[in-house]
């Protein structure tokens, strides 16, 4: 964790923390490099096809009702005209480096944190004699924002004295909006707002305060550290204590502790090829996830789901530190034929399969890894990762490895709100990611 975007357990009412938060990014997007989509109810779907789901609506259509995660058919009962348009990541990820750029010509790196694709914490508490007004900055961020990219692509910027109450800042006032929230208009804030308008009060968190008559953030604020504590089961009531009390506990840069890849799997996939495809490039994203991390896996665990609801489950642990994708399809392999022949039962691969997913977890950092002297393990790891350093260089397909063209089309890039780590790999930024 760089030391300029830290937590802090001490209440600090001077911090300045600007939140940029952009609105309906993926929509918005389609609609700024299509004019034809500007001021029409679109839908970013992850795949073509009626059933498909909505990852990112646009300003127009969250004006109809229509929600993120709804199937394509729902919104349209809602929305008759809404457009689909299938995701672009690469695209997205370009205008998440270009507006990096912007914030990035106002304060160091250091001071930056993208929190996902479409959000991003500043620290500017140490350029208060730089910036003595704040919002003025916003504004010029806002209006950069839009030269850089295009006048479609808004955002909400939030200011506050920690990172949770400049992010409820941007929730105020969409789209476009620009709040600051100081410690003398914090209760006139939450005075207004519901418990789940709260940033991660869900539903049961909300009956759980309930429970205890916690009734609405105002409340929640001015309830003891200790109450807090006990509604929400442990140390997460000490965090929304620290939130709502100016102390910084969202700051933070988590390592990896688990790598997932799932992926669901479209009616075209529904095929043995396809389907065999698709795990060898699950298999894959997860090596170069582990190459750029510097950290060899213990440890897997893969699942395979059918439209009966039925499915299923295998953990696996290495005998070796694990790191090439095809040798950990060879132990899936194995572990797949050895249910086949104790159950006798045909294929996992079937034409009924929705999901699958795959997880590597109890990592241990390369340079703990023991080689034999009688075996090329060391030079495979080393080739490995010197391919995926090519790659960050000349591009994707500089080279390419064996597995790599096993059904290479099969897996759809796939981009999520929650992360950006997939372009900020250990050390190295994942150039190749922004290629189309």
């Amino acid at each position: 964790m760089r030391n300029s975007i830290a937590n802090s357990l001490e209440e600090n009412t001077n911090a300045v923390i600007m939140y940029v938060d952009m609105n309906s990014f993926f929509a918005s997007c389609e609609q700024q490099d299509f004019p034809e989509l500007r001021g029409k109810p679109v839908g970013v779907i992850t795949h073509d096809s009626p059933f498909s789901c909505i990852i990112a609506p646009s300003v127009e259509a969250k004006k109809m009702g229509v929600k993120t995660g709804m199937r394509l058919n729902e919104a349209k009962l809602l929305c008759p005209h809404i457009i689909a348009a299938t995701t672009r990541p690469y695209r997205y990820r370009q205008f998440h480096m270009d507006i990096m750029g912007v914030l990035e010509t106002y304060c160091e790196k250091d001071h930056i944190h993208a929190k996902s694709i479409d959000e991003a914490v500043m620290n500017l508490s140490s350029y208060k004699l730089v910036y003595p007004d704040v919002k003025e900055l916003a504004r010029n961020i806002k209006r950069d924002i839009i030269e850089k990219c295009g006048e479609i692509i808004k955002c909400s910027i939030g200011i506050a004295p920690n990172s949770f109450l400049a992010k409820l800042a941007t929730e105020l006032q969409k789209p476009d909006g620009l709040v600051q929230i100081t410690p003398e208009n914090l209760d006139g804030h939450l005075a207004t707002l519901q418990l789940q308008d709260l940033p991660g009060i869900a539903r049961n968190n909300a009956r759980r305060l309930m429970m205890i008559g916690i009734k609405n953030p105002l409340e929640m604020r001015y309830t003891s550290e200790a109450l807090l504590r006990k509604a929400f089961g442990g140390v997460v009531g000490n965090y929304w204590y620290s939130r709502l009390h100016f102390r910084e506990v969202d700051l933070y840069r988590n390592t990896y502790r688990a790598m997932g890849a799932t992926r669901t799997v479209s009616p075209k996939q529904r095929n043995k090829e396809a389907l065999e495809g698709l795990l060898v490039s699950l298999l894959t994203r997860l090596e170069q996830r582990m190459v750029k991390q510097n950290v060899f896996c213990k440890e897997m665990s893969f699942y395979i789901r059918y439209k009966d609801n039925t499915g299923w489950d295998t953990k696996i642990r290495f005998t070796d530190f694990m790191q090439d994708a095809m040798e950990m399809r060879t132990y899936i392999y194995n572990e797949i034929s050895r249910f086949q022949e104790q159950q006798n039962v045909g294929t996992m691969f079937r034409d009924n399969t929705t999901n699958l997913g795959i997880m590597v977890w109890n990592f241990v950092p390369d340079h703990y890894v023991q080689y034999s002297l009688f075996e090329n393990r060391m030079q495979k790891d080393k080739v490995r990762k010197t391919m995926y350093a090519l790659k960050d260089k000349y591009g994707r397909d500089i080279v390419r490895k064996a597995s790599e063209t096993i059904s290479p089309h099969e897996m759809k890039d796939a981009i999520g709100f929650g992360s950006v780590k997939d372009l900020y790999e250990g050390n190295h930024f994942n150039q190749y990611l922004l290629e189309e």
